[in-house]
């Protein structure tokens, strides 16, 4: 098994989105080119990546790349979420879910868009941990492969700053690539994604990593909606929260609203979460629903809404240490306003942050 993507170019050049067809699942492949990495950087402050008001929505797809050890006679339990489990409590491996030998990791995910919605912006978002029992190296950290249902391999290069922070016990990064005109011209269904640099092996810290698809829509029929996604990079610890700001977006008193939290980390069963609204100038009220309590809303999940949303495989509902979360934002903002702010804080251990994204009912 092949467990690097190859050499790439000098750091100086900037990464570009490449969706080169490279081989269909199952097939013989031939070596892939050489790729020009992205630029890293510690941290990246979290700035507005899309903005939009439209009739519309915001979905997702989202997978884990790692899993525990089938080996150890506790593992299934913990994948199940029969019993809390963390990622370092396991032997950590790859999920690939295809037949090509040629990937090390992979898993499917289901974008559901509704029928006749036309694309206005996909990115796809990529991360994890390098070091682990094993170290991998970085320069893969910016290429990972996508494929629709039935479809071939194509090469997705990070297109802007890769977050790569060494620190905490892990090696964790973020990679992320604008994929409109792929999700424009494929549509809903089955997508599939492999490579995730992601180590493999057991420590304190533990191994995870994933990726996931977040697609901006517009559809006559719906409401008009506030549309925004927000990404960046950097742990949240004991004394570092990060707040996300949304500014001069009306929305009316019993407006409806979803914001959907991509991170790294999050450890099921272990408290000191939080995940926090504010619409204008009221009080804070907590995020949370029936598979993210309040208190632990990082909690390896891939979850919307409190139920398991759209198919994936694996489907396991302890993804160890890769959360995808949508949930529901009527109660923190039935009483309307002009903006919103966020915050996420993690009190007992660190976790990294790579995405944000919020749909909310917008005033006439």
């Amino acid at each position: 098994m092949r467990h690097s993507l190859g050499p790439l170019l000098p750091r100086a050049a900037v990464g570009v989105l490449a969706l080169t067809a490279m081989w269909a699942p199952g097939s013989s492949t031939a070596a892939a080119p050489a790729a020009p990495p992205a630029p890293e950087s510690r941290s990246i402050p979290f700035t507005q990546r899309y903005r939009a008001v439209q009739h519309g929505g915001i979905v997702r797809a989202a997978n884990s790349s790692v899993t525990c050890e089938t080996a150890a006679s506790s593992c299934g339990g913990a994948r199940e979420g029969s019993r809390a489990a963390a990622n370092g409590d396991f032997e950590m491996t790859y999920v690939d879910v295809d037949s090509d030998p040629n990937t090390y990791n992979s898993s499917h995910g289901e974008l559901r868009l509704p029928k006749e919605a036309r694309v206005t912006y996909a990115r796809l978002y990529w991360g994890g941990n390098l070091r682990v029992g094993e170290q991998k190296p970085p320069e893969d950290n910016g290429r990972v492969l996508i494929a629709e249902s039935g479809g071939a391999y194509k090469e997705v290069l990070a297109d802007s700053v890769v977050g790569h922070q060494a620190e905490h016990g892990a090696d964790a990064f973020q990679a992320s690539a604008d994929v409109t005109s792929l999700v424009r011209s494929t549509g809903p269904g089955l997508y599939t994604v492999a490579q995730v640099n992601v180590a493999r092996g057991r420590s304190a810290v533990g191994s995870w990593g994933g990726w996931t698809l977040v697609v901006a829509y517009e559809k006559e029929s719906e409401p008009l909606r506030h549309l925004a996604i927000w990404d960046g990079f950097d742990a949240l610890t004991a004394d570092r929260d990060l707040e996300v700001r949304m500014s001069e977006m009306a929305f009316p008193e019993g407006a409806g609203g979803r914001v959907g939290l991509v991170a790294y980390n999050g450890d099921r069963g272990s408290p000191g979460d939080a995940f926090t609204v504010a619409a204008g100038d009221q009080g804070a009220s907590a995020l949370g629903d029936g598979a993210n309590p309040q208190d632990d809303v990082l909690n390896s999940t891939i979850s919307e809404f409190g139920e398991a949303g759209p198919d994936r495989a694996p489907a396991h509902p302890n993804t160890f240490g890769y959360d995808s979360d949508v949930l529901d934002l009527r109660e923190g903002i039935r009483r309307g306003g002009d903006r919103l702010t966020f915050r996420v804080a993690s009190r007992r251990s660190p976790a990294w942050v790579g995405a944000l994204f919020v749909a909310v009912d917008a005033r006439p």
